[in-house]
């Protein structure tokens, strides 16, 4: 694959994140240092990082897709109300083998676990409106 200063600019922003921001604001932040990048740009970078296995894209159910540059497996907290999503700190995540037993026959590649609820700002926020 050519290099590409643009999909370099994308992965660097990723890599310095945990927020796991959404392609429009990988856009923004990435135009700010390379002002002629379009959105189409990354949507296609961030494409083609995902299937290539060095980001991964999470769907929460939401319609919003955010991205991670971390692609060791971890989890993630999903918050219904105010849409953020966080890793969920974890020792050790278990193999998919541990998950659905040993006698299933099939192979599993990987999986993902998506944890939803109410973030604690958004619990604070309710409290302090009540």
């Amino acid at each position: 694959m050519k290099y590409s200063r643009q999909r370099e600019a994308i992965k660097d922003f990723l890599m310095t994140r945990t927020d796991h921001p959404t392609a429009e604001a990988v856009y923004l932040s990435v135009r700010e240092s390379n002002p002629k990048i379009s959105l189409g740009t990354v949507y296609r970078n961030l494409s083609l990082l995902t299937s290539l296995g060095e980001i991964q894209k999470i769907c929460c159910g939401d319609g919003v897709e955010r991205y991670d540059a971390n692609v060791a497996p971890h989890y993630h907290y999903h918050c219904t109300a105010c849409g953020c999503v966080m890793d969920v700190p974890m020792d050790q995540v278990p193999t998919s083998k541990v998950l659905i037993g040993a006698d299933f026959p099939e192979e599993v590649d990987g999986y993902t676990v998506l944890f939803h609820g109410t973030c604690r700002e958004c619990r604070k926020k309710m409290e302090k409106s009540s």
